[in-house]
Formats: C-alpha cells, sequence, structure tokens
C-alpha cells in the first residue's frame, strides 16, 4: 500500500484521482485546496487530513515525514500555473509526483524539474489518458505497421461550449491556464505526437480568448488545427 497526498481537492479532475488511489488499495493521508468545498473527500477517505494553506499543508508532510510516515505520491491536479511549484513541493519532500497535463506553462521550467528529479531521486509522472484508450491505440497500432516514410495530411477540428464562468475562473485567463491550446488542445497534441512521432515545426496562426489554430508538422503528418470554446447558441 502506498500512501498519496493530493494537491488541488476542490477541482473537476480530483474525484478521479481519489477514486483511483482507492481502487488501487492506497490510501489518500492528505489534502490541500484554496477552497473548502471539498465534502467529496468523505466519499474516499474521511480520515485524510485537509489544508486550505500550502504552509500548513507543507508543514504536515514534512512532520509525517520525521516520524517515518512517508507520502510515497503527491498527485497534483491544481490549475495549470502552478503545476510546477506543487511538484518541486512534492519532489523536495522526498515524494515521486503524478501531475496533470500541463506540467508546465514554459518549456524552460521543465529543466528545472529535470534538476530537481536528479537532485531528490524522485520522479515526475504526467497523465496521459489519451493513450489508454482503446481506438487511439488501434490507431497507433495502424500507423506503426504502415509505410515508415508516409506523411500524412490531417485537418483536426475541436469544438466545446463553455459558460461565462469559465471566463471568470483561472481557466480562462490565459496567464494561468496557457488558453485553450494550453488547456484542452494539449490532450490532443500529445496523443498526436504519440502517433505520428516528433515535432518539425508547430506555427500557431490564430490565438484569442476562445480560439486557437495553426499548423503542427510532425515525423509523420502535417496536422491543420482549430480549437474553439465559444458559447453555444440556444433559440429562443
Amino acid at each position: 500500500m502506498k500512501n498519496f497526498a493530493l494537491i488541488g481537492a476542490a477541482g473537476y479532475i480530483a474525484p478521479r484521482h481519489m477514486k483511483a488511489i482507492q481502487e488501487t488499495g492506497n490510501t489518500l493521508l492528505a489534502a490541500l485546496d484554496r477552497f473548502d468545498s471539498v465534502g467529496v473527500i468523505d466519499s474516499y477517505f474521511p480520515n485524510a487530513d485537509f489544508f486550505d494553506e500550502v504552509e500548513r499543508f507543507d508543514r504536515h508532510i514534512d512532520k509525517l515525514k520525521r516520524i517515518g510516515v512517508n507520502i510515497d505520491y503527491v498527485s497534483v491536479c491544481s490549475p495549470n500555473y502552478l503545476h510546477d511549484s506543487h511538484i518541486r513541493l512534492g519532489l523536495r519532500q522526498g515524494s515521486d509526483v503524478i501531475c496533470e497535463k500541463p506540467i508546465v506553462l514554459n518549456p524552460w521550467n521543465v529543466d528545472a524539474l529535470q534538476e530537481i528529479e536528479k537532485e531528490t531521486g524522485r520522479r515526475v509522472w504526467n497523465i496521459l489518458q489519451l493513450r489508454c484508450h482503446p481506438s487511439i491505440i488501434a490507431l497507433k497500432n495502424k500507423i506503426d505497421n504502415a509505410p515508415k516514410d508516409k506523411v500524412y495530411d490531417i485537418d483536426l477540428t475541436y469544438l466545446t461550449s463553455r459558460g461565462h464562468w469559465y471566463y471568470t475562473s483561472w481557466k480562462g485567463d490565459v496567464s494561468k491556464s496557457g488558453g485553450i491550446a494550453t488547456n484542452i488542445g494539449i490532450h490532443f497534441f500529445d496523443m498526436l505526437c504519440w502517433i505520428f512521432g516528433d515535432v518539425k515545426s508547430n506555427k500557431v496562426h490564430l490565438h484569442t480568448h476562445d480560439r486557437a489554430a495553426g499548423l503542427l508538422e510532425l515525423e509523420n503528418a502535417r496536422i491543420r488545427w482549430f480549437l474553439s470554446q465559444g458559447k453555444r447558441i440556444k433559440n429562443i
């Protein structure tokens, strides 16, 4: 049995982490979120300690470590712009870290995390859920068995709707989420790179608060992509 701590317990994705921790026979010892509407914890780990201040959470994890109770994994489900900071917290406490995408918003921050991995001997694990989907696995197998020099032309369009709340929340703040390409598109970009190979070039042609478009050239694909999270219009 492994011990877990969770950062970002009040968000949309946190219950999935709690469920996974429970179903794999592990335990959640502590959780952190600035918002205290986290009654969902009771459905999984009612005895988990909860903190709404990172300083107290950090002190608690350190206290557990000093009495011989190690946190094996820290799950990071906080807003995107805080991911690298919370990853560093987990690594420096001697834990491996499981983090939702994106790990960082600025690519140069990856270098710092790699250095801390080397210093602590711990690892960062990213959630790459589309790689586990049966239809995506089948597509990858099909591409792997096709001629290696074949280049595919792909048009990717993804439209989704969000209410007014979205643009008030951190998800609608580009400085905190990275925008639609980072907050939503990243799942597709990871899947495409996994199937069609490394990035050769990446050009962004459009980037606004609710849409983005560009051309992504991979080893075996040219992908014209368009993402939009415009509000759905209802007939009156």
